[in-house]
């Protein structure tokens, strides 16, 4: 499969969790089912919305397609529609609650988003187009999903992110935990099982989901496979992805986890863990890096900050790599990159329209006045080489593949500015992540959701 057929299987499987559907509008009603041989079959109803038997079959199909792809267990039918039907309905939700509150995505914004993704993937739009509809698929669904996708990221910033402060005391508690510089440079991957609860539930419903969530903790110890039981069981958005939540750095892992994940080793499963959300399971699947160092560096690195520093203002752009973009697909996109920018083109632009880095990318690439503890070697490397106006050659993180640009050095009385926007930072992303699964969850059970499919279980009102 070529690369931008991988891509679309990622971008497709929400694509069809909420294909286009003229009948599904005009057979809308609790006795629409009956209403002719020619009309889908009702399967839920989502406040004063329907999902149909074709909206979900369309669904399923291609979750198993991009499951097998991933190598993930298939559970059983009737679990897997029950978990793609949940998905269907949370989107329909998200879709409602963008139009109330006067979310929109128009026609320019989709049209670069589409330009850019057309760019990451070595292609004109036309090819873009071709490629999609070779594959069998329709460019206007697929066009609409992308709408879609930026209309829930608005969404949530102006719900969830514009919502969100984090407090001086917040950053000061983070700097000076011990644990947090010992593990800098350790990475984990990591999967989570989620037994929900309901906001606001009794303690019968907190007991009966501890139970449900030792029952669980028990089989997996007993050697109980970890993906198909997050496919089969977990209230997750990542459990038709086995409950995957990938790799995240320390600072990056769920406030929750923090504490527990540098302490398992790989392959094993945590006790349960209690949140608002319910009880969650972690495993640590794999993890990569120096997992401590003593304190002694610790305190060296406290003290250096209070001598005089060379602080470099320096701005970037960053390719990530994954499935669908390799290392050298990365490299060659950020040496033409260079060439443009030696070329007179500005660099602050270019940084707008390519960088995956989204915290930095909105300010030009720009990282502000930072120092070489506050960075990866690498990268601290070829900072430290580089004049001021000097642009580097592409270079690899485990972050993904740079191009960095130096505008000017001082030399000053060393502070933790840095680092405290740094952790500020991290500390905003973490809360984005937990408050935003919360949002939904809530959305969720809030709504009126009626489920008339007997495969998925019994007849569901709420």
């Amino acid at each position: 499969m070529n690369t931008i057929a991988i891509t679309l299987v990622c971008c497709l499987f929400s694509l069809m969790l909420y294909p286009l559907s003229v009948q599904a509008e005009l057979t809308f009603g609790p006795d629409a089912e009956t209403a002719g041989d020619n009309l889908d079959v009702i399967v839920a109803i989502v406040d004063d919305d329907v999902i149909t038997r074709s909206e979900l079959d369309s669904a399923v199909d291609i979750t198993v397609r991009q499951m097998q792809q991933q190598g993930t267990p298939l559970p059983a039918r009737d679990t897997l529609e029950s978990q793609v039907l949940d998905r269907l309905i949370l989107t329909k939700l998200q879709l409602r609650a963008a139009e109330r509150n006067g979310v929109v995505v128009d026609d320019p914004t989709l049209n670069a988003a589409l330009e850019n993704l057309a760019q990451q993937n070595q292609l004109t739009l036309s090819q873009l187009r071709e490629t999609i509809e070779n594959d069998g698929l329709s460019f206007a669904e697929f066009r609409e999903e992308i709408r879609r996708q930026i209309l829930f990221t608005r969404l949530r910033q102006r719900l969830v992110d514009s919502r969100i402060q984090v407090s001086e005391q917040e950053v000061n508690s983070l700097m000076t935990n011990a644990t947090a510089p010992a593990q800098e440079n350790s990475e984990y991957h990591i999967a989570q099982i989620l037994i929900a609860l309901p906001e606001g539930a009794t303690p019968e419903q907190i007991e009966a989901g501890r139970q449900q969530a030792q029952e669980i903790l028990g089989r997996l110890r007993q050697g109980a496979d970890f993906q198909r039981l997050a496919v089969t069981v977990s209230d997750g958005r990542q459990a038709l992805e086995g409950g995957d939540l990938g790799w995240r750095t320390a600072e990056q892992l769920p406030t929750i986890f923090a504490d527990v994940v540098p302490q398992l080793q790989p392959g094993q499963v945590s006790d349960l863990i209690r949140s608002p959300s319910g009880f969650h399971i972690v495993k640590l699947v794999g993890a990569k890096g120096a997992a401590q160092q003593n304190m002694t560096q610790t305190q060296t690195q406290t003290q250096t900050q209070t001598q005089t520093q060379t602080q470099i203002h320096v701005r970037h752009i960053l390719i990530n790599t994954n499935e669908v973009v390799s290392d050298e697909e990365a490299r060659q996109r950020l040496l033409r990159l260079r060439e443009r920018i030696q070329n007179g083109e500005d660099f602050a632009e270019l940084a707008r329209a390519n960088s995956n880095d989204t915290v930095s990318a909105i300010k030009g690439g720009d990282l502000g006045w930072i120092t070489s503890a506050d960075l990866v070697p690498e990268f601290a490397t070829q900072m430290n080489d580089l004049s001021p106006g000097e642009v580097s050659e592409p270079f690899q993180t485990r972050f993904g593949w740079h191009l960095v640009q130096v505008l000017e050095r001082r030399q000053q009385q060393g502070t933790d500015e840095a680092r405290r926007a740094r952790v500020r930072e991290l500390l905003f992303q973490r809360r984005v992540e937990e408050e935003w699964d919360l949002w939904l969850r809530r959305l969720r059970d809030e709504a009126y959701v009626e489920i008339r499919l007997p495969t998925v279980g019994s007849q569901e009102t709420s």
